[in-house]
């Protein structure tokens, strides 16, 4: 079976931008953002969905508590969101990962472009 992406970043096969790493996760930048700041978090092994992860498995807290860590880490813990896909009608990569965005300018009232990314 082919690796994913996210499983060949894991070893070192893709070059990434790395924020966080230990035994069980990796958060990087996403090569194609859709915010200023825009990381995944995944874990090493390679789950399809977060429903394949078991549900005695404390990866998902993992992935949140790192999400909160990687945001304080690049200042935006105070103004960011979280976002997961489930299923392979909406993932791109079957491989579980949470999306972290953030970094958004504060709206500027005479700014119509910082009003809409609120």
């Amino acid at each position: 079976m082919d690796k994913t992406v996210f499983e060949r970043i894991r070893d070192r096969e893709i070059p990434a931008q790395f924020e966080y790493e230990d035994d069980q996760v990796m958060a990087f930048r996403d090569i194609h953002p859709q915010a200023p700041v825009h990381v995944l978090i995944v874990p090493k092994v390679a789950y399809p969905t977060l429903e394949d992860i078991p549900p005695e498995d404390d990866l998902q807290l993992k992935l949140i508590l790192v999400a909160r860590q990687v945001a304080n880490k690049l200042g935006i813990a105070k103004n960011y969101r979280l976002l997961m896909n489930v299923g392979r009608q909406v993932q791109e990569v079957a491989h579980v990962h949470l999306h972290l965005l953030g970094g958004w300018r504060a709206p500027q009232a005479n700014d119509p472009e910082t009003m809409k990314l609120v």
